[in-house]
């Protein structure tokens, strides 16, 4: 997680993406989030970029994610 200013941006790292589908899935679900300014899902690396407020706690994301149904953790490093 890396803060600039009033936007952060978290990296989840996600489970069980099957087909390009689920990139607009998550981008959906976790965009409905208030302070939420960008989601990039990368299918390739099932990796989920997110710029958003800082007020915005990491579960709820990945609590997101899961409303779409895939599981995602926050990278580390």
């Amino acid at each position: 997680m890396s803060t600039t200013s009033a936007v952060t941006r978290t990296v989840l790292r996600a489970e069980g993406f099957s087909c390009p589908s689920c990139v607009a899935k998550i981008e959906k679900r976790v965009g409905q989030i208030d302070g939420v300014a960008r989601v990039k899902v990368h299918f390739a690396s099932a990796r989920i970029e997110i710029d958003h407020a800082p007020s915005v706690p990491v579960d709820d994301l990945v609590a997101a994610v899961a409303k779409a149904g895939y599981v995602a953790a926050p990278v580390t490093f």
